[in-house]
């Protein structure tokens, strides 16, 4: 998932801690056991998400969708502003998130429903987390890439490779360690994993600090068009990923099981959002920078929306949900004793009028000039790396997701780092 987001947050570890290493096992695993947390006090989930009003969802004509800043978040954005939500005669109220505790936040009713990563959210479910998938967004954005002057080609000449990732535990790290799994790689032994920040994983394939990068769009997009890397893994182009939802709706279980019609109708207005988008990807994107949903430009969301695949479903969602629970578990991701397809039966919830049916009668409107033709994607993909002359500071505040593990997240008043400060080996 590919945010412009700035997300300010504080921090007090050293660059070299920012900038170091992890490869070790025992390390890797950690990773893992931080995805399991379900639960955080009270005091964390207060700080982790600012309400709009002070009222709650305590009558069924109102519903709190939470978001972070994602440029992905698109849908959320569309539905609020262009009265989707209002016309399933719902009062929404929008709950601004961080990315720290927005799991736990969800599960323990600081907002009642959003989208977001399938792949992010089944481990926590798997030990008790109650919230249910309840139908599909878009499709993949994620990506493994090799350096071109790498002999690398396909998944199993990474075997032994040093990647760099925007972080441990993210997105783009999880879909790689699946892909490892799947292919018999052990990412705990078998990768040296490196972490950078977003906007500098190009340069460190540049320098030679690292053989791979595992990245989200836009950046995957930008590396292929500066020629510093070929796809590897694709969740856009090859299968099963490219058949797969990324994001799904996804709300707490205790309000859904409480205001099913309610949560009926909040899925209906962000299906609608998402049919919008893939409708109109360039008014989505300038619509999200203007309302100030992110901070990005209008040609780099534009970018990234224009990559991605707003196509509403509930029964590939569904099976999006399975298969990508069984690969987590071939990749350690999930207990060895964890029965994959009832994870998924458990997770994922049918509502009444929520359906494929009920998707192939929606009808969005076309706004005129919001759209991006395949040529004009691939052109402006190609002005964004000519026009990038900025220095380090100015890519990272530009790619740097929120969702990152480490402590180099995206902060507009952190100090500028210079062009060729590369990552330390610990």
């Amino acid at each position: 998932m590919q945010s412009g987001s700035l997300i300010k947050k504080k921090h007090s570890a050293s660059i070299g801690n920012a900038y170091c290493a992890i490869s070790k096992t025992s390390e890797y695993e950690m990773i893992f056991q931080k995805l399991t947390t379900a639960a955080a006090v009270t005091v964390l989930l207060l700080a982790g998400c600012r309400k709009n009003s002070a009222s709650s969802a305590a009558h069924s004509n109102k519903v709190r969708v939470g978001y972070i800043g994602l440029t992905c978040e698109a849908p959320i954005y569309t539905a609020y502003e262009k009265g989707f939500f209002k016309e399933e005669g719902l009062e929404p109220e929008l709950v601004k998130c961080n990315w720290a505790t927005y799991k736990d936040a969800l599960a323990l009713g600081s907002y009642d429903i959003t989208h977001h990563l399938v792949m992010y959210f089944l481990k926590p479910i798997e030990q008790g987390l109650d919230v249910r998938f309840l139908a599909g967004i878009h499709r993949g954005c994620l990506r493994v890439q090799a350096g071109v002057k790498t002999n690398i080609h396909t998944i199993q000449d990474l075997k032994g490779k040093r990647i760099g990732v925007p972080g441990m535990g993210t997105p783009p790290f999880v879909f790689a360690n699946r892909v490892f799994g799947t292919h018999g790689i052990d990412a705990g032994k078998d990768i040296t994993w490196k972490v950078f920040p977003a906007g500098e994983l190009g340069l460190a394939i540049d320098k030679g600090e690292v053989d791979a990068v595992c990245n989200a769009e836009p950046i995957g997009s930008l590396l292929i068009a500066e020629g510093k890397v070929r796809n590897i893994a694709d969740q856009i182009m090859d299968e099963p990923y490219n058949k797969e939802y990324c994001c799904e709706v996804i709300a707490n279980g205790k309000w859904v099981d409480a205001n099913p019609d309610t949560a009926a109708r909040a899925t209906r207005a962000l299906l609608k959002g998402a049919k919008w988008v893939e409708t109109n990807p360039r008014a989505a994107a300038v619509m999200a920078v203007e309302k100030k949903y992110l901070a990005s430009t209008p040609e780099l969301n534009t970018a990234a929306l224009a990559r991605l695949r707003y196509i509403p479903s509930v029964h590939m969602a569904e099976e999006s949900v399975h298969t990508a629970g069984r690969e987590m578990k071939v990749a350690k991701m999930l207990s060895p004793d964890t029965d994959t397809e009832a994870l998924a039966k458990r997770a994922f919830m049918h509502l009444d009028g929520v359906t494929d049916e009920w998707i192939k009668t929606l009808e969005v409107e076309k706004v005129a000039g919001g759209q991006v033709s395949p040529d004009e994607d691939i052109r402006l993909i190609a002005e964004l790396v000519q026009k990038d002359t900025g220095d380090s500071c100015c890519r990272r505040k530009m790619f740097d997701q929120p969702d990152q593990d480490a402590p180099n997240l995206a902060d507009p008043d952190a100090p500028c780092f210079p062009k060729n400060m590369i990552a330390v080996q610990k």
